[in-house]
């Protein structure tokens, strides 16, 4: 089955929210309209696609970009199951849309009953008005010990470390950290270096705790948006979900990976007393 991935933005305006009307190219496709939507670009991160994307099709200069879901659904394309990926995003902007290339013209709505709306934005739109969506449930974790946590390889597969950086609820570092775990993959370590992270939480007597990652897959996975799907990882999903229970109150944060540079020094750091023997 093929898989496509996409960004898009929910821009609002009050209760309204952005649509875009779709340039089809092709005189038999019927006019429909969209929610902002872009592909992500090889080397690009998610949010650097959405930000290019909103520049490029509306001149939209983006001023806030954060995570708010990352959803899956099978469409059919011809006679092809298409299985969709989108990672959706709350956008603030600093200017009005002025479409161009892809898009005609733009409104903000809250009445889709009068458009024509493209399969994947009307998909965007079910799910998330669909309050019955399946995810993962967690207790409050206002006053909690954060974890920020990082795996790095070199050469993906390559020599890998894991890292991480533990704060009390005031803020204070009470434990940071890093170990080589041998040859593996950058996504392998992420997982590697989560699983490090809450066991080391446990082992400190945290009980209630928010766990900080770059890994958008990994957060996803855990905060049930996403179904693990790689046979490298779910050993260690798994041994992850175990552990879990273990805690009062947990819940799982994506950020951007300049905002995660402690927990990746740490893992850097356990390469490289390796490397350097």
């Amino acid at each position: 089955m093929k898989q496509r991935i996409r960004v898009v933005a929910i821009i609002r305006d009050g209760d309204k929210v952005l649509v875009l009307k779709r340039l089809t190219g092709r005189s038999e496709m019927p006019v429909f309209w969209e929610l902002p939507t872009g592909k992500i670009k090889f080397g690009e991160q998610p949010e650097e696609a959405m930000a290019r994307s909103l520049k490029e099709y509306v001149s939209i200069t983006a001023t806030s970009i954060k995570l708010k879901d990352v959803i899956t659904f099978v469409a059919l394309e011809g006679s092809s199951r298409l299985d969709n990926l989108y990672i959706v995003y709350d956008v603030t902007t600093s200017n009005k849309p002025s479409p161009r290339e892809r898009y005609s013209a733009y409104k903000f709505t809250n009445d889709f009953t009068s458009l024509h709306l493209g399969n994947a934005s009307q998909a965007v739109l079910d799910i998330e008005d669909d309050k019955g969506m399946t995810k993962r449930s967690h207790r409050e974790t206002a006053n909690a010990a954060t974890i920020n946590v990082d795996g790095a390889s070199r050469g993906n597969p390559g020599p890998s470390g894991i890292g991480y950086v533990i704060k009390d609820t005031t803020g204070n570092v009470i434990e940071k950290s890093g170990e080589f775990i041998g040859f593996t993959t950058a996504r392998s370590a992420e997982y590697f270096a989560m699983k490090k992270g809450i066991e080391r939480a446990l082992d400190l007597k945290i009980k209630s705790a928010q766990f900080i990652s770059d890994s958008l897959m990994l957060i996803s996975q855990l905060n049930g948006t996403m179904k693990p799907k790689n046979s490298d990882i779910i050993p260690i999903f798994n041994d992850i979900e175990n552990l879990l229970a273990n805690f009062t109150s947990v819940s799982f944060t994506y950020v951007p990976r300049e905002e995660n540079q402690a927990a990746d020094k740490e893992a850097n750091l356990a390469i490289d007393r390796i490397l350097k023997k």
